[in-house]
């Protein structure tokens, strides 16, 4: 299923930045806080982030897990024409790594609800664009089974060596 194929008007890009790279993808918009969460157990990681957004939100995993798949099959260092052909393609919003300038300028284009940006090596949560929900430090966040949102809530509180831009 394609990001798009969902709620269009409610999707936004999320860019992950860690020690070992960079990562794009288009996703719900009510992604955005099970990701916030994650970051008030100071992920060290990719890997770490999403395991712990995984525990709010099943969908993430599943959604950036099988797209970096797709993406790790189909590009290899040096040729990266199979994903610059999916990123020309307007209707495709494919899960990237950010390898070379086109996926890096691609990973810093706001959908019309926004783009935020996780930097995990600089603690940083970065808003270029929100027009969802806005960030805080603190709140809850609903527990999403992978198929619907239960009643219950997880309270997260992020600590003082993250900041949120702006």
């Amino acid at each position: 299923m394609n990001a798009r194929d969902t709620f269009p008007e409610y999707n936004m890009r999320y860019t992950i930045v860690d020690p070992g790279g960079t990562i794009s993808f288009v996703g719900d918009g009510f992604l955005l806080m099970p990701l916030v969460a994650a970051c008030a157990s100071n992920p060290s990681s990719l890997r770490d982030m999403i395991e712990r957004a995984d525990a709010i939100d099943r969908r993430l995993r599943f959604h950036v897990g099988r797209g970096l798949l797709v993406f790790d099959e189909h590009n290899v260092e040096g040729d990266y024409s199979s994903i610059h052909r999916e990123l020309e393609d307007r209707r495709a919003e494919p899960v990237f790594r950010v390898v070379d300038d086109v996926t890096r300028e691609k990973s810093l284009e706001p959908t019309r609800t926004g783009l935020i940006i996780f930097n995990l090596k600089d603690r940083r949560i970065i808003q270029v664009l929100n027009h969802f929900y806005a960030v805080e430090r603190a709140g809850e966040v609903h527990i999403h089974n992978g198929e619907r949102y239960s009643r219950r809530t997880i309270s997260y509180r992020l600590p003082d060596s993250w900041s949120i831009v702006p």
